[in-house]
């Protein structure tokens, strides 16, 4: 047995939140998935997470131009360095204040962030372990209200920034004298994104009421290098001696001075020619020429489009493609559109969700789309020019709440609150096919012995087996009146399906072949939770929560053969492998040991000492007094029956010894912060008058249509805001 388990990949989930990447061959995408990195490799059909985790779910990523190093910054600011080679942290960084946007500078020298109402440059860090890899470089002047978006000119040296006040601004990464910022303002929402042409100056900027604004610039990008270089000149010449050194104080003063006021040298320049009375007879477009001909560059609206969506649907994301001047726009309706800019020439537009369209990317090449929803956790991949889809992938939408391994462990099948069955390649990480035919939550799913049936039990009363060739339904199993199934189970040949009932309390047994019920099984006063048949024999056995576990001997119809009576009630069962002996768990955190032939209990594990829980946010005692309700609802055994795997009302996963009843590994399945009751102790400073600062919603998102109702716990309906606990429902080995 093996216990030093590793992370290997993350399947059930592709897309959470965050902008989405493409490398720089553009044949694979990153997504952040919760606090994690996957990578999808689109041509070799193969996926992967990195083993490393953030503090909390990741809002933004930033990949180098040369494709080694990567940051990825989490909702509270705290950003990890990661070298993707060897796929290790080498910093761990804290920007103190949430990023709405990060990039590296195409040159790869700097790395500009969103600071709040700032935007800072840092210069980039190296491929190798330093003490300090982050240095500060600039810091530009605040704006009126917070930084959304970024955009690097082509040559790195202009800084476009776009705000939530309306305004984008451009700043230069240089000092250059007679230039220090440009403030665009021709939109009336806030800017969700700004591009630089590919080799210009010019610049779109993009606004969520959807106007596309094309500001076009006096200068080329050759231009104004040769201006640089000769500004570049002058100040070498004025070290020399040709200017005093008081002048050179007084010019460095004023320069301050006006960084430090927040206006642009261009805007001084233009009061001070109001006085002329010559310019009173000029025409507009005349007289801003004359008065910016002695400032470095400037940028005048040339053209401003407006998107045609019908409702009310706003602008959420959108990406450009320099080289093709494609420029790709996400909604909130779920549709995105394809212009080519600058004459504004619609391409395609297509609705590819009901959710809003939170991120979209656009490959090396510009021939693959990348969109992410965030509401729905999907992610697709569309090849435009022959509009088909390259990937297209979504996880559960609620809960996950049951699996199954596939007995050659190359496929896992996963059941969840949204009624849906999904499969899963375990080599490429990749849902390719999905079962929609349940309409309630699915509670149970498991694999016949050939692995080409799915069998899953449903709230809905039904139990359904899919054809693994065919991809279809094939067959439906009933009760004679409606029931809620809770439990499943398939004997070692296939020929027989069982499914205990959640409200009636009896076990159904049906042929597999036939679809009829061949008998009914009763005896147990609660829920039946759990059953499973013995690998080697036709043995039943059942789990309820009436404090007992039965046998059942199906075959020859004698019934009830035995019953094994526990101090608590049962939660779950697991057979060893060898079928003579039987693991039980009940509410009290033991896990019982029994002899099946002989009935007899052999030992017992004392669980809940081990089962650290976490305190939650609406929790009023500690977490060392919590734990008096924690047990397990999950068992598996190990391949060859000495150790057994124990999962439940917890963040972490226990590994004991059989034999001995002693713990020999725990492993804690997350580290995000962002779920509830994951930390043993809490922050007094986040506790307000109005309750856990947690629990508020401060920063209401105006896109989402409250649609809570009291009561309800999981699912869309949520009342207030409610953290998500993450525990693991049930664990398997292949």
């Amino acid at each position: 047995m093996k216990f030093s388990y590793a992370f290997s990949n993350l399947c059930g989930a592709v897309y959470r939140q965050g902008n989405l990447l493409f490398t720089n061959d553009g044949d694979s995408i990153f997504s952040p998935v919760g606090n994690r990195i996957s990578q999808f490799d689109l041509k070799r059909n193969k996926s992967w997470t990195y083993p490393f985790e953030n503090r909390k779910n990741v809002s933004c990523l930033a990949v180098s131009p040369n494709g080694l190093l990567m940051i990825s910054v989490d909702e509270d600011g705290r950003a990890l360095l990661v070298n993707l080679h060897r796929k290790v942290v080498l910093h761990h960084f804290n920007f103190k204040r949430p990023v709405c946007d990060i990039k590296f500078s195409p040159n790869g020298k700097f790395l500009a962030i969103t600071h709040s109402k700032s935007v800072q440059v840092w210069h980039s860090p190296g491929v190798m372990l330093e003490f300090a890899p982050f240095v500060l470089y600039r810091t530009f002047p605040a704006q009126y209200d917070d930084a959304l978006c970024l955009s690097w000119s082509d040559d790195s040296n202009f800084l476009a920034v776009g705000s939530q006040d309306t305004s984008c601004r451009v700043y230069s990464l240089r000092h250059i004298h007679g230039y220090h910022y440009v403030n665009l303002t021709a939109h009336r929402s806030a800017i969700l994104s700004c591009f630089f042409e590919h080799k210009s100056l010019n610049l779109y900027t993009i606004s969520k009421d959807g106007a596309v604004v094309n500001w076009q610039c006096d200068k080329t990008l050759a231009e104004m290098q040769h201006y640089m270089e000769q500004q570049l000149e002058k100040n070498e010449a004025t070290k020399d001696g040709q200017h005093s050194d008081a002048d050179v104080n007084d010019s460095g003063s004023e320069l301050e001075e006006d960084s430090e006021k927040g206006v642009s040298v261009v805007e001084n320049h233009q009061s001070s020619q109001k006085d002329d009375s010559n310019e009173d007879v000029l025409l507009p477009q005349t007289k801003r020429r004359k008065t910016h001909e002695n400032n470095a560059c400037y940028w005048e609206n040339s053209a401003k489009h407006l998107f045609n969506q019908e409702g009310v649907a706003e602008v959420s994301c959108a990406a450009y493609h320099g080289p093709t001047h494609l420029l790709v726009v996400g909604f909130t309706s779920g549709t995105f559109t394809l212009h080519e800019m600058p004459d504004f020439n619609l391409i395609h537009s297509l609705s590819i969700s009901q959710q809003k369209v939170a991120s979209v990317a656009v490959n090396s090449s510009g021939e693959w789309l990348a969109f992410g929803c965030k509401g729905v956790g999907q992610l697709l991949v569309w090849e435009w020019q022959s509009e088909s889809y390259i990937m297209r992938q979504q996880g559960h939408h609620y809960d996950m709440n049951v699996l199954a391994y596939s007995p050659d462990g190359q496929l896992v099948a996963t059941g969840g609150d949204d009624g849906k069955v999904k499969v899963w390649n375990t080599t490429s990480g990749f849902c390719f096919v999905t079962f929609t035919e349940h309409t309630s939550a699915v509670t149970a799913v498991t694999f016949n012995h050939t692995g080409q049936v799915v069998v899953s039990a449903s709230g809905d009363g039904t139990v359904r087996a899919f054809d693994m060739h065919r991809y279809r339904n094939f067959r439906t199993f009933a009760s004679p009146r409606p029931v809620q199934f809770a439990s499943l189970a398939l004997d070692p040949s296939g020929e027989v399906v069982s499914a205990g009932s959640l409200d009636t309390f009896e076990i159904f047994v049906w042929s597999m072949q036939t679809g009829k019920l061949l008998e009914l099984l009763t005896g147990h006063e609660g829920p039946v939770c759990g059953l499973a048949f013995s690998p080697l024999s036709a043995i039943l056995a059942s789990c309820s929560w009436d404090k007992t576990c039965r046998l059942w001997d199906v075959f020859e119809r004698k019934g009830n053969i035995e019953t094994l009576h526990n101090s608590s009630d049962v939660l779950c069962l697991a057979y060893r492998p060898d079928g003579e002996e039987l693991a039980v768990a009940s509410l009290d955190g033991q896990i019982t040991f029994w002899n099946v032939r002989g009935v007899v209990q052999t030992g017992s594990v004392e669980g809940r000492r081990d089962l650290q829980v976490g305190r939650s946010v609406e929790h009023k005692v500690t977490a060392k007094h919590l734990a008096g309700g924690s047990c397990f609802t999950s068992l598996c055994y190990s391949a060859d029956g000495k150790c057994i795997l124990a999962g439940g009302r917890s963040k972490f996963v226990c590994i004991y010894e059989v034999s001995q009843q002693l713990l020999i590994k725990k492993f804690q399945i997350s580290k995000n912060r962002s779920f509830d009751g994951m930390q043993q102790y809490l922050n007094s400073a986040k506790m307000t008058e109005a309750g856990p600062l947690d629990l508020l919603d401060v920063e209401s998102d105006s896109d989402t249509e409250d649609l809570s109702l009291p009561g309800v716990l999981k699912g869309g309906h949520l009342l207030g805001h409610l953290l998500t606990v993450i525990l693991p429902s049930m664990l398997q080995v292949t």
